[in-house]
């Protein structure tokens, strides 16, 4: 059992210290999305990039995002700062830094190759980059962590497949494969043939459905893609057949609250969907998705949360209890994270 708040703490601390305390996992991370307007403007002066915005305070305004394609149009922008093996490795160090800070102990990335080979910049580059500020991650912090590249779905299935073939040549330095972009008139269906190669080559598959797109994509992404999570998924409960299904299978969704918020998926934290979800009896985790953009990183979003439907210890712990299941750790590594969950939680 965990202790109790004494009469010289009050609440809201201890909360936060529990809060820091519990090894977190984080599993719908985009690694482009975690470039803060400072570092984009270094970047930028480093590798002799003009930006749109003249300086870091124009860039701020620009996120006031009224959808999801209105983030994209400023999130491709600004990825074009990114040239080097340096540019890359600095992008993620700066993210493991905070992951440390908030407690993550594994963290699995998303990355968007053809948002980088679309402009000369070669996967072998992103790559090298990524892994340098990862591996170095784990010797200072003992984070563990994954790689998995995505598809973009405003781009054809063609290409997705020209995308996959270049991938596939790193191996088991990925460990899945997932689908992201901009949902709305882009179904995951249209890439079932590029899902159904990777997961017969042995990867992973997650998919991004149910964000801006209706419940039925996300029943698409689970017949059609097969896939092993399902990234946001919170218009699931649109369909009641639906979410018995996910709650009897289990299928891990990887929620983003800050995220649903700023991106108007919701109008605010009280009105997210979460409480809901859970009561349902449905496999969620908490995630920050693009949170250089969003507003908070892991620890913000299990704060604010916290805060929204007083959750108590018990329902912070099974959110990260989740998400160590879902995650695509190998079996070793799961049971080491659940004892070092149970020496927080009691």
């Amino acid at each position: 059992m965990a202790e109790q708040p004494t009469a010289h703490e009050p609440a809201a601390t201890t909360d936060a210290a529990f809060l820091r305390a519990l090894p977190k996992v984080e599993l719908h991370l985009h690694i482009e999305g975690t470039l803060e307007p400072e570092l984009m403007f270094a970047l930028a002066q480093r590798n002799g990039v003009t930006l749109p915005w003249p300086d870091i305070a124009a860039l701020r305004q620009a996120y006031a995002f009224v959808d999801l394609q209105s983030f994209l149009d400023v999130y491709y922008q600004g990825a074009a700062v990114l040239r080097h093996a340096r540019d890359f490795y600095d992008l993620a160090w700066a993210y493991c830094e905070r992951a440390a800070a908030d407690g993550i102990a594994h963290t699995e990335i998303f990355v968007d190759p053809q948002t980088h080979t679309a402009r000369g910049v070669s996967l072998d580059v992103v790559i090298d980059g990524l892994e340098g500020a990862l591996a170095d991650a784990r010797s200072r912090w003992g984070i563990t962590s994954a790689i998995i590249p995505c598809f973009l779905r405003h781009l054809s299935p063609e290409q997705a497949a020209q995308c996959y073939a270049d991938c596939r040549r790193f191996g088991d330095r990925f460990v899945g494969f997932g689908l992201d972009s901009s949902e709305r008139d882009h179904p995951p269906g249209a890439f079932a043939e590029v899902f159904a190669q990777l997961r017969a080559d042995g990867y992973r598959a997650v998919a991004h459905a149910g964000e801006e797109g209706p419940a039925a994509y996300v029943r698409e992404a689970l017949e059609q893609l097969h896939v092993d999570r399902i990234d946001h998924g919170v218009r699931c409960l649109e369909d009641a057949a639906l979410v018995r299904e996910l709650a009897a299978r289990a299928v891990p969704l990887t929620v983003c609250p800050l995220s649903n918020v700023r991106l108007g998926v919701v109008d605010r934290m009280s009105a997210h969907p979460l409480q809901r979800m859970l009561d349902a009896g449905l496999h969620v985790t908490i995630n920050s998705d693009d949170p250089a953009y969003f507003g908070g990183y892991l620890g913000d979003n299990y704060a604010a949360v916290r805060e929204a439907f007083a959750l108590d210890r018990d329902s912070l712990s099974r959110l990260a209890a989740n998400a160590i299941a879902a995650s695509f750790a190998d079996g070793a590594r799961k049971a080491e994270l659940t004892r070092a969950l149970t020496s927080v939680t009691g």
